[in-house]
């Protein structure tokens, strides 16, 4: 009995944390998965590769080296927490990279890599400033996934 009272009140937590979220931000674009994928890209935007390439290498951008090799021999210092992303254009397709980038806990929960464009809203332990704020653009995300592919 106290397992079924206990069951039911932890719901009726989720139930009622679900309906205080605020609205989404208005420049933030739905998205839907599919398996392990989201097919579609964000707001129909269209990548540029060159724009992803500096976005990834930039550490006040998606600062991808910052956990990944990647191939740039010109930066030096290259993180080895994530795995190395030279070919992952050849091992996922534009739509896998993509889940990737936007919420990779999606794919793995027990991942350490953030969610660069996760709905906002489930944020938490963040700055006022950032509070409901992706930590990339719509088409940062399109950029960065758009040079991803090309590494085959």
């Amino acid at each position: 009995m106290r397992w079924l009272l206990i069951t039911g009140v932890l719901a009726a937590g989720a139930v009622m944390a679900q309906e205080a979220l605020p609205p989404l931000p208005e420049d933030y674009c739905r998205w839907e998965r599919e398996g392990f994928a989201i097919p579609q890209p964000l707001c129909g935007l269209q990548g540029d590769p060159e724009r992803g390439r500096a976005l990834a290498l930039d550490p006040h951008g998606g600062n991808c080296i910052a956990c990944h090799q990647v191939p740039a021999p010109e930066v030096p210092f290259q993180g080895t927490i994530g795995p190395p992303l030279t070919g992952v254009g050849s091992r996922y397709d534009e739509g896998e990279l993509r889940l990737r980038v936007v919420d990779e806990q999606q794919v793995n929960p027990a991942t350490i890599m953030p969610g660069f464009y996760r709905d906002p809203r489930l944020a938490n332990r963040v700055a006022d400033d950032y509070w409901g704020k992706t930590f990339l653009t719509a088409q940062q995300v399109e950029d960065i996934v758009a040079w991803l592919v090309t590494l085959k």
